[in-house]
Parts: structure tokens; C-alpha cells; sequence
């Protein structure tokens, strides 16, 4: 089962989701998946994102692949705000563990709300993303 975590009524992130929790979140209400981790990154056991994607598609809903690691540089930022103001909502993003989904989330919202709005909505999805603040 995903362990999925809601940061707004638009979006919300887990850590590594598997062909089996695609049923999950397509039940679940989910219009959209975005995966932030690039395929191979754990090794063999890491489910790949051609196979996650072919199982969401197959259910009709929508995948973006933006996978990066480390820190989300401004282009990607400027990707990740692109597909979520122009991908079908609710978004579900997910990583390893979810941070990188989160972390390029409150970039996006830079300038749209509070810094403490956006690290509140962050910790309350149980990430603390408080070394942010001078960038929100």
C-alpha cells in the first residue's frame, strides 16, 4: 500500500510506489502521476517507470516522468510548475521517500503564498523543509 501524503487538495507525494499501488491511487482519485526519480537509482528492485507508467495509463490517468537527483535546479522547478498547473488534478508525485517531490513542489509555489504556509503544509505531510525558507 502507498504511503501517500497529502500537502494540498491538489497534490500530495509518497515514497517509492510500486504497478501495484497504481490501482491504489486511481481508486483513490488521483488524475495525475509524477515520478521525481530516475529509474536505477537503488538497483534492481527499484520498480521502473516505464512499468508504472504503462500500468497508469492503462487505468486513464495521466504520467509525467521528471526525474532528477539532488537538489531541483531552476529548470527543473520551472518543469515541475508546468506540469502541475497544466496536468489533470488531484497530482500524485513520488521519489524514494518523497522529499524531492516536495521539495520541488514548495519551489513552485515561490512568491504564490507564505514561506510559513508552505513549510507548514509541507511538515504537516511530514517533511521539514524549514532550510527552505529563505527561497519561499
Amino acid at each position: 500500500m502507498a504511503d501517500i501524503r497529502r500537502v494540498t487538495d491538489a497534490f500530495s507525494v509518497a515514497p517509492q510506489i510500486t504497478e501495484d499501488d497504481v490501482e491504489e491511487i486511481a481508486a483513490a482519485g488521483y488524475k495525475t502521476i509524477v515520478v521525481n526519480r530516475p529509474d536505477g537509482e537503488s538497483g534492481v528492485d527499484q520498480p521502473r517507470m516505464g512499468a508504472i507508467r504503462a500500468k497508469a495509463e492503462s487505468l486513464g490517468l495521466s504520467f509525467a516522468a521528471l526525474p532528477f537527483s539532488g537538489a531541483p535546479t531552476p529548470e527543473i522547478v520551472e518543469r515541475m510548475s508546468n506540469i502541475l498547473n497544466e496536468a489533470p488534478q488531484p497530482v500524485l508525485a513520488y521519489c524514494r521517500t518523497g522529499t524531492r517531490c516536495i521539495t520541488a513542489w514548495a519551489l513552485t509555489q515561490a512568491g504564490q503564498g507564505s514561506a510559513g504556509d508552505i513549510i507548514d503544509a509541507a511538515a504537516a505531510a511530514g517533511y521539514d523543509l524549514s532550510s527552505l525558507e529563505a527561497l519561499l
